[in-house]
């Protein structure tokens, strides 16, 4: 980890705190009503100079760490999970560019980014395949200056939005490239806007790639090994998206403190109610496991790289269950109000759904944690 104590990560995370309650918790519920991209918060949040958080000094950014990056994240999905979903995946999406891409290349695009004045997409995820991704059909081939790619992205965040695009595509039969493309590469189209449960403001379609034509300078790092510069990204992803799922949860757990210490039945607040207060110890509990189990993946990310990703899909894993049951229970503590839109609650567990499912279903972490536990139960016998 960095110099920094933890009073000084405490610190960060008020001033945090005092932002986004002021700059983006006011037009969150009109995000989601009218489906608008987040334009305001991503602004205000890029004056304060965190879209440039993670990048390094020399590409216009913050030089920010890993905890630094959870906190922010942690405290904006607290109160608006699509700022949140916005602001970290242009941070996740450009990370192999940075470690393994031409540094030009690099500056052109990263810079914008950092300012605030352009957007970023992953392109994995394809209509027959998400957690398989040594299945996808996607398909650069070699031309005379460059690459020319064909297929389609599915369930891709900022599409239509993003100015670049990182692509994952087949390069042989058992290898995998990344590729940066921009939007107004001849050949590329979008599908029409998904409609979704939740996240309703961050913009999803399918990314149509038709003899789009990439440079060789477009390409990052080795052609043959993109799949594993995307995997070594996870020991930071994971953290992240399982921050805006932490975040939800304790946002939840905030309404419901909030409406229940409020709300009178039979004469008294329903919070002194012994079987509510046991769901909010509950609530609670899980919430602050949680956020101690996410804080050792960033421990083990810096410092013990060896653990890093089991640790990374534990906390994912562990916090995105925690946002479901936590924003269910806020729900059902709301009563009636929590089944409407007036009360925050009731995106919050719209929200919430997302963060099982995407960067590697649960499922797949389950996995994941299994073969290494099992891994290393054979190494000590």
């Amino acid at each position: 980890m960095s110099e920094l104590t933890h009073a000084d990560y405490e610190l960060f995370r008020d001033q945090i705190r005092k932002l986004v309650l002021e700059k983006v918790a006011p037009h969150a519920a009109e995000i989601d009503q009218t489906k608008s991209r987040p334009l305001a918060p991503v602004a205000a949040l890029a004056k304060a100079g965190l879209t440039a958080l993670p990048f390094p000094s020399d590409l216009g950014g913050q030089d920010g760490d890993l905890l630094s990056r959870v906190i922010v994240i942690e405290e904006t999905a607290r109160v608006c999970a699509t700022t949140a979903v916005t602001l970290l995946t242009n941070w996740i999406v450009l990370e192999p560019l940075i470690q393994f891409g031409d540094p030009e290349l690099a500056r052109s695009i990263v810079l914008p980014v950092a300012k605030g004045e352009a957007v970023a997409a992953w392109c994995m995820t394809e209509p027959a395949g998400g957690s398989d991704l040594g299945a996808i059909t996607t398909r650069a081939v070699r031309s005379d200056t460059g690459w020319v790619i064909n297929g389609v992205k599915r369930f891709i965040t900022n599409a239509g939005w993003a100015d670049w695009y990182t692509v994952l595509a087949r390069t042989g039969e058992k290898c995998f490239g990344i590729f940066m493309v921009h939007r107004e590469t001849p050949g590329m189209s979008f599908g029409r806007p998904e409609r979704k449960m939740g996240l309703r403001g961050s913009p999803t379609a399918d990314v149509i790639f038709e003899s789009v034509e990439v440079p060789e300078i477009q390409v990052i790092g080795d052609p043959e090994k993109g799949l594993d510069y995307m995997l070594a990204g996870l020991t930071n992803s994971r953290p992240i998206v399982a921050a805006e799922a932490l975040g939800l949860a304790q946002g939840a757990l905030d309404e419901a403190v909030r409406y229940t210490a409020q709300r009178l039945q039979f004469g008294q607040p329903v919070g002194r109610s012994p079987m509510i207060r046991g769901m909010v110890a509950d609530m609670a509990v899980k919430v602050e496991s949680s956020r101690a189990l996410l804080y050792r993946a960033v421990d083990y990310a810096a410092n013990d790289p060896a653990k890093a990703k089991v640790f990374a899909s534990m906390a994912k894993l562990l916090c995105s269950d925690t946002a479901m049951s936590v924003t269910t229970d806020a729900v059902q503590l709301h009563g009636g109000y929590g089944y409407i839109e007036d009360y925050p609650v009731e995106r919050m567990m719209r929200d919430a759904k997302i963060t099982q499912i995407y960067e590697g279903t649960n499922q797949i972490q389950r996995l994941i944690i299994a073969k290494h536990i099992y891994e290393v139960a054979s190494e000590r016998a």
